[in-house]
């Protein structure tokens, strides 16, 4: 089963990745996070296998959550802003989706998900 997190700051864009996560069986989601204080809690307490992460939250960005992770689990970057890929590649996000984001473009990041998964069992 794998663990994940929705960290966003707008209840609508928490809503569709989770309807998205919804149509999977072997994905569940832990926790919703409106903020990125609650999101470092979980991620203290639990064993998270990925995180989907909205860059542009109150207090300090996605980009600098991510920075300031010791041993990140899977980040999928979920924005409605193009300017932050190149930096969110360099942070090794496994993909970078933009809002609205597709049901068709999430398939597409949870299929990347299992390919790694299946590539650090072996």
């Amino acid at each position: 089963m794998v663990k994940c997190i929705i960290v966003d700051d707008e209840p609508l864009d928490i809503e569709v990745i989770s309807s998205h996560i919804a149509k999977f069986s072997d994905i569940k989601v832990v926790a919703e996070c409106e903020d990125l204080i609650q999101a470092f809690e979980i991620l203290k307490k639990k064993n998270i296998d990925l995180i989907f992460l909205d860059i542009q939250m109150p207090g300090i960005t996605g980009i600098e959550f991510i920075k300031s992770l010791q041993n990140p689990p899977q980040i999928i970057i979920t924005t409605a802003y193009r300017n932050y890929a190149v930096e969110s590649f360099e942070l090794n996000v496994l993909d970078y989706l933009l809002k609205p984001v597709t049901f068709q473009r999430f398939l597409k990041a949870i299929n990347k998900f299992h390919l790694w998964d299946s590539q650090k069992k072996h």
